[in-house]
């Protein structure tokens, strides 16, 4: 199945960057670990390597373009795959690529029951005799 290549976070800082140069063009055959294009952050211009195989299908982003952080910038997939349904369809990233899922957030805390009349005070630990 295709897939988006996404616009990768090279820094904390980093919101989008900019395609300095693409170093494979639509048709190339690419393998996980390839470099693929030139990406300029606001701090350096970094080689981005493909996370996955196959053909490049389509790009999204030119050469000189920018990308918010996690947008598509290229699709990935088999010669002949439907690349647009990837762009609509928002496909998920291939595993590696893109913002972690947000963590559940934590159950509100469960409230104390009322102290009864005497409880509370005193030493908090009784001894046995």
């Amino acid at each position: 199945m295709a897939s988006a290549i996404q616009m990768p976070k090279l820094s904390d800082t980093m919101t989008e960057g900019t395609i300095h140069k693409w170093l494979v063009k639509e048709g190339d055959q690419i393998s996980p670990g390839d470099p693929i294009a030139e990406v300029e952050s606001d701090k350096a211009t970094l080689e981005m390597e493909a996370y996955e195989g196959g053909t490049i299908l389509k790009i999204l982003v030119p050469d000189g373009g920018t990308a918010a952080v996690g947008s598509p910038i290229a699709v990935v997939g088999k010669p002949g795959e439907d690349w647009q349904a990837v762009v609509a369809g928002g496909a998920p990233a291939p595993e590696g690529e893109g913002p972690a899922p947000a963590a559940a957030p934590p159950p509100p805390p469960a409230a104390a029951a009322p102290a009864a009349a005497g409880e509370g005070e005193g030493p908090a630990v009784q001894v046995a005799k």
